[in-house]
């Protein structure tokens, strides 16, 4: 299984499961990622940390960080 992390830009992804502890996984989720959720990765910025991802109608930046903690397949 691969994360959100290693997606390609201009790829459409499903969330498969997230993953972290407490507080992150809440921010996660509370930002509208949840399971089956389909993610468009936009853009990655020039040294590579954040990402820019369109969820739910709306862009949210990601630090790789926290991409990484987000797994996901192919829509």
């Amino acid at each position: 299984m691969r994360t959100l992390k290693d997606a390609k830009i201009g790829s459409t992804v499903r969330v498969v499961k997230l993953c972290g502890k407490g507080p992150l996984k809440r921010r996660i989720m509370d930002m509208g990622i949840t399971k089956g959720t389909q993610i468009y990765l936009r853009k990655v910025a020039p040294l590579g940390d954040p990402i820019e991802v369109h969820v739910r109608g709306y862009e949210l930046s990601l630090r790789k960080s926290e991409a990484e903690n987000i797994f996901v397949e192919k829509a």
